[in-house]
């Protein structure tokens, strides 16, 4: 040991936080399409002060990153989500709040306190910029100068950060977990907002365990929510242990309910124990429903029960099916690609319903930490996946398809994202043709600075 201090990984590097607030005109080099006219908004992680404890990435204040694309030119503006929790330790100077708002290191002061940080997603519904995390009620922000509008109390309560925007309808489904006063409980909603705003339904239901459920999966008549066993536990806490671990012995649940039935219908599907942040989509063809999932053999970044290191593991895309008509509860498990991914995504007017073409960041190089190196297209119909490989040092966010118009058919479009460059420390906003990516991008909108790793973002047109 030299008495060096270690210093934690998601605080250093592209992890670490930026504190200026800023307004820029984007070099542009190549073409931005005079199609593609919208705002890409982009969330993140973004500490204001130095944590109180041992820092974890998924903790830090959220921060919003925009990029507006009108004529071929790209404007850029960032902006903290100024959150309760934000607004209380920037009067004070300093963190107030334990890393995920934990109260054994938070200041008395801030005891009972909204600790909500904001930090994950950012969806466009029926009129409203949402920021959001799976630990609050979605905060409304102004599309264009990202100003605080404040949470929206119509939800009641937490909400996903992975709502699902049904294409033919117009609702917004979406679920909440660890649901009451206590932290860690079994409780989850699942809820609808319709197509004007209006919030229709909100109904609790048990679940086998208390889990991180980070995402789930909607079809034209179901919702699937996977509990997972990457665990949440008040007396673990209570005891010095970690807040959220890897308990493989509980298995893998996943509850399957038509979207509109009563949630006392929910029938569970088992399998082996797995984990997954991210589904690509699902959908139905009779009396079975298929689900594409990014699925780690682990859940990474997350300890064990006994606080012991987790096992380092990467996701691949593979395929669960589920047979409504048969008697067995267990979920068909089959591998689609190969290649270590995250962050899926496709052309989302196809959400809930059969598709051909997904993208997601990939790791062609062995990393050893989620630090993507390419990003690719996969054709489900041919089985062909196309990939761009990143320059080493280089690291591209999540991708996000736009599609040509209103009508294009599936896939015909473009796929944004932002990419990190490690030679210049700078980050770039791109561009490329959807179907295309192994080329490269044709639009390359320079920042003069870095935009830090982060997590969701999505398209509003003009």
């Amino acid at each position: 040991m030299d008495g060096s201090q270690v210093i934690n990984p998601y605080l250093a590097g592209n992890f670490g936080p930026i504190h200026s607030e800023d307004d820029f005109e984007l070099a542009v080099v190549g073409e931005i399409p005079a199609g593609l006219n919208g705002a890409f908004y982009r969330n993140g992680p973004n500490p204001q002060f130095e944590p109180r404890d041992e820092h974890h990435w998924f903790a830090g204040d959220g921060m919003i990153h925009a990029f507006f694309v009108e004529g071929g030119k790209v404007r850029y503006r960032n902006r903290f989500v100024r959150t309760p929790k934000w607004e209380l330790e920037h009067a004070a100077g300093r963190a107030m709040f334990g890393v995920f708002g934990n109260p054994m290191t938070s200041d008395p002061s801030v005891m009972g306190k909204d600790s909500g940080v904001a930090n994950t997603n950012i969806v466009w519904h029926a009129g409203h910029l949402y920021a959001l995390e799976e630990g609050h009620k979605p905060f409304e922000l102004d599309p264009a100068t990202l100003a605080p509008i404040g949470y929206a109390d119509q939800y009641q309560g937490r909400v996903t950060a992975h709502p699902k925007l049904d294409p033919e309808t117009g609702e917004m489904v979406w679920f909440g977990y660890s649901i009451g006063d206590m932290p860690f409980t079994r409780t989850m909603s699942y809820g609808v907002t319709d197509a004007a705003g209006t919030v229709t339904r909100r109904d609790n239901f048990e679940a086998p365990f208390a889990s991180m459920v980070h995402d789930f999966l909607v079809t034209r008549r179901h919702a699937l929510f996977p509990i997972l066993p990457l665990t949440g536990d008040l007396q673990r806490v209570m005891s010095g242990g970690p807040a959220y671990a890897w308990e493989p012995e509980k298995g893998s649940h996943v509850g399957v309910l038509r979207r509109d039935a009563p949630v006392e219908t929910m029938r569970w599907f088992t399998t082996d124990a797995c984990y997954v942040f991210h589904p690509m989509n699902a959908w139905e063809e009779g009396d079975k429903i298929f689900a594409d999932v990014m699925e780690y053999p682990a859940a990474p970044l997350f300890p064990n029960a006994d606080g012991s290191m987790g096992e380092r593991a990467g996701a691949r895309l593979v395929r669960w099916t589920f047979d409504l008509a048969s008697d067995s509860n267990t979920i068909k498990r089959a591998p689609i690609d190969d290649l270590e991914g995250e962050f899926p995504r496709f052309d989302e007017r196809r959400t809930g319903l059969a598709y051909r073409h997904g993208w997601f960041a990939g790791i062609t190089r062995g990393a050893t930490s989620i630090r993507f190196d390419s990003l690719s297209h996969l054709d489900l119909a041919s089985g062909r996946r196309t990939d761009n490989v990143l320059p080493a040092g280089d690291s591209p966010g999540e991708p996000v398809f736009v599609p040509r118009s209103a009508n294009a058919e599936e896939g015909d479009g473009w796929l944004v994202a932002v990419v990190y460059r490690g030679a210049t420390d700078t980050s770039d906003f791109v561009v490329y043709d959807a179907q295309n990516v192994g080329a490269g991008p044709i639009g390359v909108a320079k920042l003069p600075r870095r935009v830090p790793f982060g997590f969701h973002g999505n398209w509003r047109g003009a």
